[in-house]
């Protein structure tokens, strides 16, 4: 049996429907999930990564699992407690879903430092295990469906500066694919898109899935960091600014990986928004 974490996030949803049609016995796990959330035949738990002793029946009788990260919860994150956890449980092989600031922005205490003591909880485990450290997700566009549903515009800083952003699904066919087979442990995958975009051409190419135009407004610096510190820690807005308007040449390289593990080219973001383009209507 397969665990998957955060089971109704952008990467685990697509992971659980990938083992699923594949023919694996699948557990979906996440705080709110439900029996309606996940294909026929998926078994759904309601569990928090926080506590891992609310994992322990989650775990028991697995096989393997995929770590989520965290996310907004990372900072209460006890990892090795967590890996200890699945370890009793029998789990013998994890895919943590990782990031790329881990090697790109190391000093972070957001996206390098907490996410590293993740990583090393699952390295120094004693499992099989495989990292996967993405860039930006194209389902970071769903926080402009709200304006482009009402005016047919995006607001965003740093309109012209592009990021190899990478398709959730592909993340997930990636953790499916080590999950399932060997010659993925103690590998870290560096996974990005096949291109480099700009949030002006993320704009245009929502509207050309929408078939009419949608029109980008170019936020100030401090525009967006007000806009961002109403969600976000403001360590988390410094950094993810940082990202996106002055990316390292590490964070615009188009990484070889995901092409390597499954044999075909990574989605653009193009693609990304007509499979997606209900959500914008």
């Amino acid at each position: 049996m397969i665990v998957v974490t955060g089971a109704s996030g952008n990467v685990g949803r697509e992971l659980v429907a990938a083992l699923a049609a594949a023919g694996e016995p699948v557990t979906a796990t996440s705080r709110r999930i439900a029996e309606a959330d996940v294909p026929a035949g998926v078994r759904a738990v309601r569990a928090d990564l926080t506590d891992a002793e609310s994992l322990r029946p989650v775990f028991e009788g697995a096989d393997a699992v995929f770590l989520q990260n965290g996310g907004a919860s990372l900072h209460r994150l006890r990892p090795r407690d967590l890996v200890d956890v699945a370890k009793r449980g029998g789990v013998r092989r994890v895919v943590l879903l990782s990031s790329q600031g881990v090697a790109t922005r190391p000093e972070s205490p957001s996206h390098g430092q907490a996410v590293r003591v993740v990583e090393d909880a699952v390295r120094e485990s004693g499992l099989e295990w495989t990292v996967l450290r993405p860039g930006g997700f194209h389902s970071n566009a769903y926080a402009w469906a709200e304006s482009v549903r009402a005016s047919r515009t995006v607001a965003a800083p740093f309109g012209d500066v592009g990021l190899p952003t990478v398709d959730p699904a592909d993340i997930a066919e990636v953790a499916a694919v080590a999950l399932r087979g060997d010659g993925h442990a103690g590998r870290v995958y560096e996974l990005t898109g096949p291109e480099p975009t700009t949030p002006r051409q993320r704009a245009e190419a929502i509207g050309r899935a929408l078939g009419e135009p949608v029109r980008f407004v170019e936020q100030s610096l401090e525009e967006a960091r007000q806009q961002m510190l109403a969600f976000m820690p403001e360590p988390v807005v410094e950094t993810t600014l940082a990202i996106l308007g002055a990316p390292t040449p590490a964070e615009r390289r188009v990484a070889p990986d995901v092409a390597q593990v499954l044999g075909r080219a990574p989605r653009g973001f193009a693609e990304w928004a007509r499979r997606n383009v209900e959500a914008f209507r």
